[in-house]
């Protein structure tokens, strides 16, 4: 059987590279951090940038994930669109609410997590940039499945695996919860994956007001629901306000 092919497997990891952060990385960027020289670098990115899978910017001469590539057998929105354009609304969420904020998009089943802010502290923490967390039990995930932004479907048909006592396994305990964020245009989680946290999140509407992502606050499930264990007013006020003012970046009605 033969072997995998060098060339491939560099493009293959200049694509992570450039899905992997927030922003265009310029050619020194991309040699450096993969341990190539330029030329060959640049001999990629040519032909990558030939089948619209990278996009150069014309101002700055920096690289992108393209549109081809992006909505290759999908017709979401541009990750990296979605992305820029929540980015200094999720710091802001951050600073106001206290909390660790996530952006999520659908992705074979799963949340992908585009980008996360660091709660605003010096406690350590770990960048989820490129986690894949489940649908069924984390905030972000309900919410995509609420607003039909993922199907639902295949989740019903299977067992969900059970990450704690809370987690929502059984079909009609999954469709009610989901029913209940429809109604109240956000969703969450309590110690539904990980015992002692707990999550908020809400819907990211694009043009024609499809859902194309959420926004979510997690931390401490002391720090994010009150003594009876729902989710505090004030962190709902503060994430819908956001997720309202991303959805109209992107070019949203008012909802």
């Amino acid at each position: 059987m033969a072997g995998p092919v060098q060339s491939i497997e560099r493009a293959a990891a200049i694509l992570r590279l450039l899905a992997g952060g927030p922003r265009r990385l310029g050619l020194g960027e991309v040699a450096s951090s993969l341990g190539l020289a330029k030329g060959t670098a640049h001999g990629i990115l040519r032909t990558l940038q030939h089948v619209d899978f990278v996009e150069q910017d014309p101002a700055t001469g920096k690289y992108q994930l393209g549109a081809a590539l992006l909505h290759l057998g999908t017709s979401y929105l541009d990750v990296n669109d979605l992305r820029s354009r929540s980015i200094n609304w999720a710091d802001a969420l951050a600073a106001r609410s206290g909390e660790s904020v996530r952006l999520g998009t659908p992705l074979e089943g799963k949340v992908l997590v585009i980008h996360h802010v660091f709660r605003p502290d010096d406690t350590l923490q770990t960048l989820d940039v490129g986690a894949l967390l489940p649908l069924h039990a984390s905030s972000l995930g309900k919410v995509l499945l609420a607003f039909g932004a993922t199907p639902s479907g295949p989740l019903m048909e299977t067992a969900p695996e059970a990450y704690t006592r809370h987690t929502l396994v059984h079909p009609d305990d999954l469709n009610r919860a989901l029913g209940e964020i429809r109604e109240l245009g956000w969703g969450a989680e309590v110690q539904e994956m990980s015992m002692g946290e707990a999550g908020i999140a809400a819907p990211i509407r694009g043009q024609g007001g499809l859902v194309v992502g959420a926004i979510g606050v997690s931390g401490a499930v002391e720090r994010i629901c009150e003594a009876k264990g729902r989710p505090q007013p004030a962190l709902i006020t503060v994430l819908r306000e956001t997720a309202r003012a991303i959805s109209r970046d992107l070019g949203a009605a008012r909802w």
